[in-house]
């Protein structure tokens, strides 16, 4: 799958099956159901939900957590436009579940 596979399934209900539980929590980020996307992140224990969920906390305009979770992913806090940090970690996502 593709980011422009991933955004095009943005027009379904659900996300994808066989996405992995960062992935579906980006997914719903994109949806903008931040109570799915950011529960999905906190039972995601690893750098790639941590990095998710920094994502999650900057989108919302808090920079102290998002700080927080991107010291847990090991990621430098982005100072991106949220939607280019969104397409790089789903690349990065989606690379991983190839």
């Amino acid at each position: 799958m593709s980011v422009s596979d991933l955004k095009a399934s943005l027009a379904e209900a659900t996300p994808p099956a066989n996405l992995s539980q960062p992935l579906m929590a980006l997914w719903w980020v994109a949806k903008g159901d931040w109570e799915q996307a950011h529960a999905l992140a906190q039972k995601t224990p690893t750098a790639d939900g941590a990095w998710v969920h920094a994502h999650i906390h900057r989108a919302e305009g808090d920079l102290d957590n998002a700080g927080y979770w991107y010291g847990r992913a090991g990621k430098p806090a982005s100072s991106e436009a949220l939607e280019t940090e969104w397409d790089q970690i789903a690349s990065v996502l989606l690379g991983k579940q190839d």
